[in-house]
Protein backbone atom coordinates (compact mmCIF):
# COMPACT_ATOMS: atom_id res chain seq x y z
CA UNK A 1 0.00 0.00 0.00
CA UNK A 2 1.61 3.32 -0.94
CA UNK A 3 1.85 5.97 1.30
CA UNK A 4 0.68 9.75 1.17
CA UNK A 5 -2.51 11.61 -0.04
CA UNK A 6 -4.62 10.17 -2.66
CA UNK A 7 -2.31 6.38 -2.44
CA UNK A 8 -4.95 4.31 -4.28
CA UNK A 9 -3.53 6.00 -7.68
CA UNK A 10 -0.08 4.86 -7.13
CA UNK A 11 -0.88 1.29 -6.96
CA UNK A 12 1.32 -1.24 -8.65
CA UNK A 13 0.39 -4.53 -6.68
CA UNK A 14 -3.80 -4.24 -5.80
CA UNK A 15 -3.87 -6.61 -2.32
CA UNK A 16 -7.08 -7.48 -1.36
CA UNK A 17 -5.88 -7.31 2.33
CA UNK A 18 -3.93 -4.77 4.06
CA UNK A 19 -1.57 -5.27 6.87
CA UNK A 20 -0.21 -2.66 9.00
CA UNK A 21 2.39 -3.61 11.40
CA UNK A 22 2.71 -1.10 13.63
CA UNK A 23 6.77 -0.03 15.09
CA UNK A 24 6.86 1.61 18.56
CA UNK A 25 10.39 0.69 19.98
CA UNK A 26 13.77 -1.04 18.14
CA UNK A 27 12.89 -4.22 20.42
CA UNK A 28 9.76 -5.00 18.84
CA UNK A 29 9.96 -3.60 15.78
CA UNK A 30 12.53 -6.26 15.21
CA UNK A 31 10.76 -9.12 16.09
CA UNK A 32 8.04 -8.19 13.75
CA UNK A 33 10.73 -7.44 10.59
CA UNK A 34 11.92 -11.13 11.59
CA UNK A 35 9.22 -12.85 10.84
CA UNK A 36 6.89 -11.01 8.50
CA UNK A 37 8.78 -11.54 5.19
CA UNK A 38 8.93 -15.13 5.33
CA UNK A 39 5.35 -15.28 6.71
CA UNK A 40 3.32 -13.19 3.64
CA UNK A 41 6.30 -14.53 1.37
CA UNK A 42 5.48 -14.31 -2.76
CA UNK A 43 1.27 -13.45 -1.49
CA UNK A 44 0.50 -10.47 -4.12
CA UNK A 45 -2.98 -10.97 -2.06
CA UNK A 46 -2.06 -8.88 1.05
CA UNK A 47 -0.34 -5.34 1.11
CA UNK A 48 1.74 -4.65 3.94
CA UNK A 49 2.59 -1.01 5.68
CA UNK A 50 4.41 0.19 8.17
CA UNK A 51 3.54 3.20 10.77
CA UNK A 52 5.29 4.50 13.15
CA UNK A 53 3.74 4.88 17.14
CA UNK A 54 6.14 7.74 18.24
CA UNK A 55 4.79 7.86 22.15
CA UNK A 56 7.88 5.71 23.66
CA UNK A 57 10.48 6.89 25.58
CA UNK A 58 12.71 4.50 23.58
CA UNK A 59 11.65 5.35 20.23
CA UNK A 60 15.05 6.52 18.87
CA UNK A 61 16.31 4.79 16.14
CA UNK A 62 13.12 3.14 15.14
CA UNK A 63 13.28 4.95 12.08
CA UNK A 64 16.76 3.70 11.24
CA UNK A 65 15.92 0.40 11.36
CA UNK A 66 12.47 0.77 8.85
CA UNK A 67 15.00 2.72 6.91
CA UNK A 68 17.42 -0.08 6.82
CA UNK A 69 15.36 -2.23 5.60
CA UNK A 70 13.76 -0.38 2.61
CA UNK A 71 10.19 -0.77 4.68
CA UNK A 72 7.45 1.76 3.60
CA UNK A 73 6.24 4.27 6.99
CA UNK A 74 2.65 5.55 7.20
CA UNK A 75 2.27 8.79 9.11
CA UNK A 76 1.30 8.45 12.31
CA UNK A 77 -1.54 10.92 11.36
CA UNK A 78 -2.94 8.81 8.45
CA UNK A 79 -2.52 5.84 9.95
CA UNK A 80 -6.36 6.89 11.65
CA UNK A 81 -8.33 7.44 8.34
CA UNK A 82 -6.87 3.97 6.88
CA UNK A 83 -9.05 0.51 7.46
CA UNK A 84 -6.31 -2.29 7.79
CA UNK A 85 -7.68 -5.65 7.85
CA UNK A 86 -4.83 -6.95 10.83
CA UNK A 87 -2.81 -4.91 13.00
CA UNK A 88 0.55 -6.85 14.13
CA UNK A 89 2.93 -5.34 16.44
CA UNK A 90 5.45 -6.52 19.19
CA UNK A 91 4.97 -3.84 21.19
CA UNK A 92 1.68 -4.11 24.13
CA UNK A 93 1.77 -0.43 24.35
CA UNK A 94 1.16 0.36 20.85
CA UNK A 95 -1.62 3.09 21.14
CA UNK A 96 -4.54 1.10 19.25
CA UNK A 97 -7.81 1.82 21.07
CA UNK A 98 -8.41 5.48 19.91
CA UNK A 99 -8.81 5.25 16.45
CA UNK A 100 -11.85 3.70 14.32
CA UNK A 101 -10.18 1.04 14.07
CA UNK A 102 -12.12 -2.55 14.29
CA UNK A 103 -9.29 -4.89 12.92
CA UNK A 104 -8.15 -7.52 14.81
CA UNK A 105 -4.48 -7.01 16.80
CA UNK A 106 -1.99 -9.41 16.42
CA UNK A 107 0.36 -8.77 19.35
CA UNK A 108 3.73 -10.65 19.11
CA UNK A 109 5.83 -11.57 22.05
CA UNK A 110 9.27 -9.52 22.04
CA UNK A 111 11.16 -11.74 24.81
CA UNK A 112 10.36 -15.19 25.94
CA UNK A 113 7.08 -15.48 27.25
CA UNK A 114 5.59 -13.02 30.17
CA UNK A 115 8.58 -13.26 32.58
CA UNK A 116 9.07 -9.74 33.55
CA UNK A 117 7.94 -6.90 35.51
CA UNK A 118 8.47 -3.62 33.82
CA UNK A 119 7.40 0.39 34.58
CA UNK A 120 4.43 0.75 32.84
CA UNK A 121 4.10 3.80 30.49
CA UNK A 122 0.65 4.80 31.33
CA UNK A 123 0.90 5.34 34.79
CA UNK A 124 3.78 5.36 37.72
CA UNK A 125 3.37 1.71 38.51
CA UNK A 126 4.53 -1.83 37.21
CA UNK A 127 2.96 -4.28 35.28
CA UNK A 128 3.41 -7.42 33.41
CA UNK A 129 5.29 -7.31 30.30
CA UNK A 130 3.57 -8.15 27.09
CA UNK A 131 -0.27 -7.90 28.13
CA UNK A 132 -1.81 -5.13 26.25
CA UNK A 133 -4.45 -2.73 27.96
CA UNK A 134 -7.47 -3.77 29.29
CA UNK A 135 -9.08 -1.53 26.79
CA UNK A 136 -8.02 -3.22 23.81
CA UNK A 137 -8.85 -6.86 25.69
CA UNK A 138 -12.40 -5.79 26.24
CA UNK A 139 -12.81 -5.02 22.45
CA UNK A 140 -11.83 -8.13 22.07
CA UNK A 141 -9.88 -7.24 19.15
CA UNK A 142 -6.32 -8.79 20.55
CA UNK A 143 -4.97 -11.89 19.96
CA UNK A 144 -1.68 -12.51 22.23
CA UNK A 145 0.70 -15.03 20.61
CA UNK A 146 2.21 -17.72 23.11
CA UNK A 147 4.93 -19.87 22.52
CA UNK A 148 3.61 -22.61 25.61
CA UNK A 149 0.31 -23.61 26.67
CA UNK A 150 1.06 -22.76 30.10
CA UNK A 151 1.62 -18.99 29.02
CA UNK A 152 -2.36 -18.70 28.81
CA UNK A 153 -2.96 -20.06 32.04
CA UNK A 154 -0.40 -17.63 33.53
CA UNK A 155 -1.61 -14.63 31.79
CA UNK A 156 -5.61 -15.64 32.70
CA UNK A 157 -4.60 -15.97 36.38
CA UNK A 158 -3.04 -12.32 36.05
CA UNK A 159 -5.44 -11.12 33.59
CA UNK A 160 -8.74 -12.86 33.62
CA UNK A 161 -9.50 -10.46 29.94
CA UNK A 162 -7.17 -12.25 28.63
CA UNK A 163 -8.96 -15.77 28.74
CA UNK A 164 -9.73 -16.99 24.91
CA UNK A 165 -7.56 -14.02 23.26
CA UNK A 166 -4.54 -15.92 23.41
CA UNK A 167 -2.70 -18.05 20.44
CA UNK A 168 -0.08 -20.89 20.50
CA UNK A 169 2.67 -20.25 17.45
CA UNK A 170 5.45 -21.25 18.96
CA UNK A 171 8.66 -19.03 19.10
CA UNK A 172 10.46 -18.22 15.82
CA UNK A 173 13.33 -17.33 17.52
CA UNK A 174 14.19 -20.18 19.42
CA UNK A 175 13.17 -22.20 15.78
CA UNK A 176 16.29 -20.03 14.56
CA UNK A 177 18.58 -21.12 17.02
CA UNK A 178 18.08 -24.34 16.55
CA UNK A 179 18.15 -24.40 13.23
CA UNK A 180 21.80 -21.93 13.61
CA UNK A 181 23.51 -24.24 15.66
CA UNK A 182 25.57 -26.47 12.59
CA UNK A 183 26.60 -23.25 11.42
CA UNK A 184 28.62 -22.28 14.61
CA UNK A 185 31.96 -22.53 12.79
CA UNK A 186 30.95 -20.01 10.57
CA UNK A 187 29.58 -17.67 12.88
CA UNK A 188 32.84 -17.88 14.72
CA UNK A 189 34.70 -16.94 11.57
CA UNK A 190 32.26 -13.94 11.31
CA UNK A 191 33.84 -12.22 14.21
CA UNK A 192 36.96 -13.38 14.39
CA UNK A 193 37.31 -16.07 16.44
CA UNK A 194 39.18 -18.52 15.89
CA UNK A 195 38.87 -22.43 17.19
CA UNK A 196 42.17 -21.78 19.57
CA UNK A 197 40.27 -18.85 21.40
CA UNK A 198 37.28 -19.06 23.98
CA UNK A 199 34.08 -16.43 23.31
CA UNK A 200 32.40 -15.19 26.40
CA UNK A 201 29.63 -13.45 25.40
CA UNK A 202 27.93 -10.99 27.72
CA UNK A 203 24.21 -10.15 27.30
CA UNK A 204 22.65 -7.37 29.47
CA UNK A 205 19.22 -6.52 30.00
CA UNK A 206 18.09 -3.06 30.84
CA UNK A 207 17.63 -0.75 34.07
CA UNK A 208 19.18 -0.85 37.05
CA UNK A 209 19.27 -4.86 38.25
CA UNK A 210 20.61 -5.74 34.57
CA UNK A 211 24.30 -6.78 33.68
CA UNK A 212 25.73 -3.43 32.83
CA UNK A 213 23.26 -1.72 35.71
CA UNK A 214 24.91 -3.66 38.26
CA UNK A 215 28.35 -3.58 36.68
CA UNK A 216 29.52 -1.46 34.00
CA UNK A 217 32.84 -2.09 34.18
CA UNK A 218 32.54 -6.29 33.69
CA UNK A 219 33.40 -5.99 29.96
CA UNK A 220 36.78 -4.29 30.71
CA UNK A 221 37.39 -6.69 33.72
CA UNK A 222 37.10 -9.02 31.63
CA UNK A 223 39.23 -8.02 29.39
CA UNK A 224 41.84 -7.38 31.89
CA UNK A 225 41.90 -10.59 33.36
CA UNK A 226 41.37 -12.96 30.32
CA UNK A 227 44.82 -13.62 28.33
CA UNK A 228 43.96 -12.09 24.83
CA UNK A 229 45.19 -14.93 22.61
CA UNK A 230 42.81 -17.45 24.46
CA UNK A 231 39.91 -15.00 24.73
CA UNK A 232 37.65 -12.98 22.97
CA UNK A 233 34.52 -11.19 24.74
CA UNK A 234 31.37 -9.94 22.81
CA UNK A 235 28.46 -7.70 24.49
CA UNK A 236 25.07 -7.94 23.15
CA UNK A 237 22.79 -5.10 24.81
CA UNK A 238 19.02 -4.81 25.26
CA UNK A 239 17.94 -2.16 22.69
CA UNK A 240 16.43 0.12 25.29
CA UNK A 241 19.52 0.80 26.82
CA UNK A 242 21.39 2.80 23.83
CA UNK A 243 17.67 4.67 22.98
CA UNK A 244 17.56 5.79 26.82
CA UNK A 245 21.19 6.73 26.91
CA UNK A 246 21.89 7.34 23.42
CA UNK A 247 24.73 5.27 21.55
CA UNK A 248 27.50 8.12 22.22
CA UNK A 249 26.89 7.68 25.88
CA UNK A 250 27.10 4.26 25.87
CA UNK A 251 30.28 4.27 23.60
CA UNK A 252 32.05 6.56 26.08
CA UNK A 253 30.94 4.24 29.30
CA UNK A 254 32.57 1.38 27.03
CA UNK A 255 35.73 3.25 26.14
CA UNK A 256 38.64 1.33 27.31
CA UNK A 257 36.70 -1.94 26.98
CA UNK A 258 36.06 -1.10 23.13
CA UNK A 259 40.22 0.18 23.24
CA UNK A 260 40.54 -3.65 24.08
CA UNK A 261 39.03 -5.30 21.43
CA UNK A 262 35.15 -5.71 22.75
CA UNK A 263 32.93 -6.87 20.01
CA UNK A 264 30.07 -4.85 20.27
CA UNK A 265 27.12 -6.82 18.54
CA UNK A 266 24.28 -4.44 17.04
CA UNK A 267 21.12 -4.88 19.31
CA UNK A 268 19.14 -5.43 16.29
CA UNK A 269 21.25 -8.14 14.26
CA UNK A 270 23.83 -10.58 15.03
CA UNK A 271 22.68 -11.87 18.47
CA UNK A 272 21.63 -15.06 17.69
CA UNK A 273 24.66 -15.87 15.60
CA UNK A 274 26.65 -14.81 18.11
CA UNK A 275 24.79 -16.74 21.00
CA UNK A 276 25.59 -19.85 18.79
CA UNK A 277 29.38 -18.88 18.69
CA UNK A 278 30.15 -18.34 22.79
CA UNK A 279 32.28 -20.81 24.53
CA UNK A 280 30.05 -19.22 27.59
CA UNK A 281 27.21 -16.65 28.45
CA UNK A 282 27.43 -14.20 31.26
CA UNK A 283 23.74 -13.00 31.34
CA UNK A 284 21.30 -11.63 33.89
CA UNK A 285 17.22 -12.31 33.60
CA UNK A 286 16.83 -11.08 30.27
CA UNK A 287 15.69 -13.46 27.10
CA UNK A 288 18.80 -13.51 25.32
CA UNK A 289 20.03 -15.15 28.47
CA UNK A 290 17.30 -18.01 28.60
CA UNK A 291 17.63 -18.31 24.49
CA UNK A 292 21.14 -19.18 25.78
CA UNK A 293 20.06 -21.55 28.25
CA UNK A 294 17.53 -23.53 25.65
CA UNK A 295 20.21 -24.13 23.48
CA UNK A 296 22.69 -25.42 25.70
CA UNK A 297 25.33 -22.39 25.82
CA UNK A 298 27.15 -22.95 29.32
CA UNK A 299 25.99 -19.97 31.54
CA UNK A 300 26.51 -17.89 34.52
CA UNK A 301 24.67 -15.43 35.80
CA UNK A 302 26.27 -11.65 36.35
CA UNK A 303 23.01 -10.37 37.61
CA UNK A 304 19.29 -11.47 38.20
CA UNK A 305 16.57 -9.19 39.00
CA UNK A 306 14.39 -10.99 41.10
CA UNK A 307 12.00 -8.36 41.77
CA UNK A 308 11.44 -7.99 38.15
CA UNK A 309 11.43 -12.02 37.17
CA UNK A 310 8.10 -12.79 37.54
CA UNK A 311 7.74 -16.02 40.22
CA UNK A 312 6.69 -19.32 39.24
CA UNK A 313 7.74 -18.45 35.42
CA UNK A 314 10.82 -20.50 34.05
CA UNK A 315 12.65 -17.38 34.09
CA UNK A 316 12.45 -17.19 38.15
CA UNK A 317 13.79 -20.99 37.82
CA UNK A 318 16.46 -20.22 35.81
CA UNK A 319 17.62 -17.55 38.03
CA UNK A 320 16.89 -20.35 41.12
CA UNK A 321 19.51 -23.04 39.82
CA UNK A 322 22.07 -21.07 36.85
CA UNK A 323 25.53 -20.55 38.82
CA UNK A 324 26.40 -17.19 39.40
CA UNK A 325 29.37 -14.71 38.62
CA UNK A 326 31.13 -13.98 41.97
CA UNK A 327 31.56 -9.77 40.93
CA UNK A 328 33.96 -8.56 43.88
CA UNK A 329 36.48 -11.40 43.31
CA UNK A 330 38.81 -12.03 40.51
CA UNK A 331 36.86 -13.07 37.29
CA UNK A 332 39.72 -15.48 35.44
CA UNK A 333 39.24 -18.48 37.92
CA UNK A 334 35.67 -18.03 37.78
CA UNK A 335 35.56 -18.03 33.96
CA UNK A 336 37.67 -21.26 34.04
CA UNK A 337 36.30 -23.29 36.28
CA UNK A 338 32.59 -22.59 34.59
CA UNK A 339 34.34 -23.55 31.42
CA UNK A 340 35.85 -26.94 32.80
CA UNK A 341 32.68 -27.49 34.19
CA UNK A 342 31.51 -29.05 30.87
CA UNK A 343 30.44 -32.94 30.68
CA UNK A 344 31.15 -35.46 31.67
CA UNK A 345 32.42 -33.88 34.71
CA UNK A 346 29.55 -34.88 36.59
CA UNK A 347 28.07 -31.35 36.50
CA UNK A 348 24.36 -32.07 35.02
CA UNK A 349 23.31 -28.04 35.22
CA UNK A 350 23.86 -26.93 31.69
CA UNK A 351 21.63 -30.19 30.81
CA UNK A 352 19.23 -28.89 33.47
CA UNK A 353 19.40 -25.29 32.12
CA UNK A 354 18.67 -26.68 28.95
CA UNK A 355 15.62 -28.80 29.40
CA UNK A 356 14.55 -25.77 31.44
CA UNK A 357 15.03 -23.85 28.22
CA UNK A 358 13.22 -26.57 26.15
CA UNK A 359 10.16 -26.64 28.20
CA UNK A 360 8.82 -23.11 27.71
CA UNK A 361 8.40 -23.91 23.93
CA UNK A 362 5.89 -25.73 22.60
CA UNK A 363 5.81 -27.05 19.11
CA UNK A 364 9.69 -26.61 18.34
CA UNK A 365 10.29 -26.04 14.42
CA UNK A 366 6.73 -25.21 13.43
CA UNK A 367 6.56 -21.41 14.73
CA UNK A 368 6.64 -19.76 11.43
CA UNK A 369 3.95 -22.53 10.41
CA UNK A 370 1.80 -21.56 12.98
CA UNK A 371 2.23 -18.14 12.67
CA UNK A 372 1.59 -18.10 9.01
CA UNK A 373 -2.40 -19.78 10.03
CA UNK A 374 -2.82 -17.13 12.37
CA UNK A 375 -2.36 -14.63 9.99
CA UNK A 376 -4.16 -15.61 7.47
CA UNK A 377 -6.89 -16.45 9.70
CA UNK A 378 -7.06 -13.42 11.10
CA UNK A 379 -7.18 -11.94 7.53
CA UNK A 380 -9.93 -14.47 6.51
CA UNK A 381 -7.84 -15.46 3.50
CA UNK A 382 -6.73 -19.45 2.72
CA UNK A 383 -3.02 -19.77 3.07
CA UNK A 384 -0.86 -19.54 0.32
CA UNK A 385 -0.51 -23.10 -1.73
CA UNK A 386 3.13 -23.16 -1.75
CA UNK A 387 5.88 -24.00 0.09
CA UNK A 388 5.28 -23.17 4.04
CA UNK A 389 7.68 -20.06 5.06
CA UNK A 390 11.36 -21.27 5.04
CA UNK A 391 13.26 -21.84 8.52
CA UNK A 392 16.11 -19.78 8.00
CA UNK A 393 19.46 -19.62 10.51
CA UNK A 394 20.33 -16.46 11.95
CA UNK A 395 22.79 -14.35 9.92
CA UNK A 396 26.41 -14.30 10.74
CA UNK A 397 26.77 -11.49 12.98
CA UNK A 398 29.00 -8.09 12.41
CA UNK A 399 30.36 -6.14 14.69
CA UNK A 400 28.85 -2.43 15.17
CA UNK A 401 32.45 -1.18 14.63
CA UNK A 402 35.54 -2.96 13.18
CA UNK A 403 37.50 -4.20 17.12
CA UNK A 404 39.88 -1.91 17.67
CA UNK A 405 43.59 -3.40 17.89
CA UNK A 406 45.44 -4.28 20.57
CA UNK A 407 48.75 -2.34 20.05
CA UNK A 408 49.81 -1.66 24.07
CA UNK A 409 49.16 -4.74 25.85
CA UNK A 410 50.90 -6.35 29.50
CA UNK A 411 53.01 -9.55 28.38
CA UNK A 412 53.78 -11.82 31.23
CA UNK A 413 56.09 -14.59 30.70
CA UNK A 414 57.11 -17.70 32.70
CA UNK A 415 59.94 -19.22 32.32
CA UNK A 416 60.91 -22.72 33.19
CA UNK A 417 63.04 -25.93 32.33
CA UNK A 418 61.94 -28.46 30.20
CA UNK A 419 63.82 -31.82 29.03
CA UNK A 420 65.83 -29.38 25.99
CA UNK A 421 66.65 -26.49 28.03
CA UNK A 422 64.35 -22.90 28.20
CA UNK A 423 60.77 -23.30 27.85
CA UNK A 424 58.81 -20.00 28.06
CA UNK A 425 55.13 -19.39 28.23
CA UNK A 426 53.41 -16.17 26.90
CA UNK A 427 50.05 -14.40 27.93
CA UNK A 428 49.64 -10.85 26.79
CA UNK A 429 46.49 -8.79 28.48
CA UNK A 430 45.23 -5.49 26.94
CA UNK A 431 47.12 -2.22 28.63
CA UNK A 432 43.81 -0.55 27.89
CA UNK A 433 41.57 -2.31 31.00
CA UNK A 434 44.55 -3.15 32.83
CA UNK A 435 43.24 -0.61 36.48
CA UNK A 436 40.09 -2.81 35.91
CA UNK A 437 41.72 -6.44 37.13
CA UNK A 438 41.32 -7.54 40.90
CA UNK A 439 44.02 -10.15 39.83
CA UNK A 440 47.52 -9.66 41.57
CA UNK A 441 50.04 -9.18 40.23
CA UNK A 442 53.86 -9.02 41.10
CA UNK A 443 57.16 -10.04 39.59
CA UNK A 444 59.61 -12.39 41.62
CA UNK A 445 63.56 -12.93 40.82
CA UNK A 446 62.46 -16.04 39.55
CA UNK A 447 59.44 -15.25 37.83
CA UNK A 448 56.86 -14.56 36.20
CA UNK A 449 57.92 -11.28 34.74
CA UNK A 450 55.66 -8.39 33.68
CA UNK A 451 56.40 -5.74 31.05
CA UNK A 452 54.77 -3.22 29.00
CA UNK A 453 54.63 -3.71 24.98
CA UNK A 454 53.89 -1.43 22.66
CA UNK A 455 53.49 -0.86 19.18
CA UNK A 456 55.32 2.24 17.44
CA UNK A 457 51.88 3.91 16.43
CA UNK A 458 50.47 3.52 19.77
CA UNK A 459 48.08 6.43 20.19
CA UNK A 460 48.33 6.92 24.08
CA UNK A 461 51.71 8.69 24.06
CA UNK A 462 52.01 8.08 27.90
CA UNK A 463 52.06 4.35 27.38
CA UNK A 464 54.53 4.40 24.39
CA UNK A 465 56.75 6.18 26.79
CA UNK A 466 56.44 3.67 29.79
CA UNK A 467 56.43 0.85 27.90
CA UNK A 468 59.28 -1.79 28.07
CA UNK A 469 59.29 -2.85 24.70
CA UNK A 470 58.47 -0.98 21.27
CA UNK A 471 57.59 -3.09 18.67
CA UNK A 472 57.91 -1.74 15.17
CA UNK A 473 54.23 -3.03 13.79
CA UNK A 474 55.09 -2.58 9.80
CA UNK A 475 57.94 -5.20 8.62
CA UNK A 476 60.75 -4.07 7.23
CA UNK A 477 62.73 -5.28 4.07
CA UNK A 478 66.47 -5.69 5.53
CA UNK A 479 68.18 -6.11 8.66
CA UNK A 480 69.77 -3.01 8.26
CA UNK A 481 66.48 -1.01 8.32
CA UNK A 482 65.92 -2.85 11.16
CA UNK A 483 68.66 -1.84 13.08
CA UNK A 484 68.12 1.60 12.12
CA UNK A 485 64.65 2.27 13.86
CA UNK A 486 65.82 0.12 16.72
CA UNK A 487 68.35 2.91 17.31
CA UNK A 488 66.54 5.54 16.37
CA UNK A 489 64.02 4.19 18.88
CA UNK A 490 65.71 3.40 21.62
CA UNK A 491 67.59 6.73 21.51
CA UNK A 492 64.00 8.75 21.59
CA UNK A 493 62.86 6.55 24.69
CA UNK A 494 65.05 6.65 27.21
CA UNK A 495 62.96 4.19 29.33
CA UNK A 496 62.27 1.17 26.06
CA UNK A 497 64.54 -1.89 27.45
CA UNK A 498 64.15 -3.35 23.86
CA UNK A 499 62.65 -2.57 20.53
CA UNK A 500 62.13 -5.26 18.00
CA UNK A 501 61.44 -5.21 14.38
CA UNK A 502 60.33 -8.05 12.06
CA UNK A 503 62.36 -8.66 8.79
CA UNK A 504 60.49 -9.39 5.98
CA UNK A 505 61.06 -13.73 5.79
CA UNK A 506 63.78 -12.85 7.71
CA UNK A 507 62.34 -13.34 11.64
CA UNK A 508 63.04 -10.50 13.93
CA UNK A 509 65.37 -8.23 15.29
CA UNK A 510 65.29 -7.65 18.70
CA UNK A 511 67.93 -4.74 20.28
CA UNK A 512 68.91 -4.49 23.63
CA UNK A 513 69.72 -0.84 24.91
CA UNK A 514 74.07 -2.38 25.10
CA UNK A 515 74.05 -2.24 21.75
CA UNK A 516 73.27 -6.25 21.62
CA UNK A 517 71.44 -7.60 18.94
CA UNK A 518 69.23 -10.81 19.31
CA UNK A 519 67.68 -12.56 15.92
CA UNK A 520 64.76 -14.38 16.41
CA UNK A 521 62.52 -16.90 14.36
CA UNK A 522 59.57 -19.26 15.33
CA UNK A 523 59.21 -22.70 13.42
CA UNK A 524 55.53 -22.28 12.73
CA UNK A 525 53.06 -19.27 12.78
CA UNK A 526 53.96 -17.36 15.88
CA UNK A 527 55.54 -14.43 13.99
CA UNK A 528 54.48 -11.50 16.34
CA UNK A 529 57.51 -9.37 17.02
CA UNK A 530 55.53 -8.59 20.32
CA UNK A 531 55.58 -11.94 21.08
CA UNK A 532 59.38 -13.04 20.01
CA UNK A 533 59.93 -9.81 21.55
CA UNK A 534 58.93 -11.28 24.90
CA UNK A 535 61.29 -14.17 24.37
CA UNK A 536 64.17 -12.41 24.73
CA UNK A 537 62.90 -10.25 27.30
CA UNK A 538 62.38 -13.37 29.55
CA UNK A 539 65.76 -15.10 28.73
CA UNK A 540 67.48 -11.52 29.63
CA UNK A 541 65.20 -11.69 33.22
CA UNK A 542 65.85 -15.25 33.59
CA UNK A 543 69.84 -14.77 33.36
CA UNK A 544 69.72 -17.48 30.08
CA UNK A 545 72.19 -17.32 27.38
CA UNK A 546 70.70 -15.37 24.10
CA UNK A 547 71.62 -18.26 21.85
CA UNK A 548 69.74 -21.67 21.43
CA UNK A 549 66.06 -22.67 21.14
CA UNK A 550 63.44 -22.00 23.70
CA UNK A 551 59.99 -23.62 23.76
CA UNK A 552 57.32 -20.88 23.56
CA UNK A 553 53.97 -21.66 24.48
CA UNK A 554 51.15 -18.68 23.31
CA UNK A 555 47.86 -19.98 24.66
CA UNK A 556 47.27 -23.15 23.35
CA UNK A 557 49.52 -23.08 20.92
CA UNK A 558 53.34 -24.53 20.99
CA UNK A 559 56.45 -24.12 19.09
CA UNK A 560 59.94 -23.35 19.26
CA UNK A 561 61.93 -20.37 18.73
CA UNK A 562 65.18 -19.80 17.74
CA UNK A 563 67.48 -17.13 19.04
CA UNK A 564 70.85 -16.17 17.77
CA UNK A 565 72.91 -13.52 19.04
CA UNK A 566 74.14 -11.43 16.02
CA UNK A 567 77.99 -11.10 15.57
CA UNK A 568 78.30 -7.40 15.35
CA UNK A 569 77.20 -5.05 18.13
CA UNK A 570 75.17 -2.22 17.18
CA UNK A 571 76.20 1.43 18.05
CA UNK A 572 74.58 2.17 21.27
CA UNK A 573 71.68 4.79 21.43
CA UNK A 574 72.95 8.73 21.68
CA UNK A 575 76.24 7.99 20.05
CA UNK A 576 75.79 9.12 16.37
Amino acid sequence: MPVGEDPERWLTFAGERTVVAVARTVTSTVRVLDVLRPVLRDDPRVSLVFVYDPTSAFNDGVHDLLRSVGARVLPWHQFARITPDLIITASENADLTESHHTAPVLVLPHGVGFHKVVPDSRSDRDRLAGVVPDALLRSGRARLAISHPDQAAQLAAAHPATSGSTLLVGDPCYDALRDGRDLRARYRQALGVPDDRRLIMLSSTWREHSLLGRDPALPARLLAELPMDDYAVALVTHPNITSAHGRYAVRSLLDSALAAGLLCIPPTAGWQATLLAADLLIGDHGSVTFYGAAVGTPLLLGAFGEDEAVAGTPMAELGRIAPRLTPDAPLRPQIEQALNALPPTGDDTIDRLRKLGESAFAAPGRALDLLRTAVYDLLDLPEPTGPPPPRLAPAPPVPQDRPADVTAAYVTTVPGTGPDGLRVSVERTPAAVDSFSLLERADSPDGPFRHLSCADDEEDRQLAESASVLVRRAPVRTAVAADRWIDDTLARYPGCLLAAASVADRGCRVGLRDGRTVEVSATGLLDDPAVLAAVVYASLRAHRPLDGIVALTLGSRAEDAALRLAPEARRSPGTY
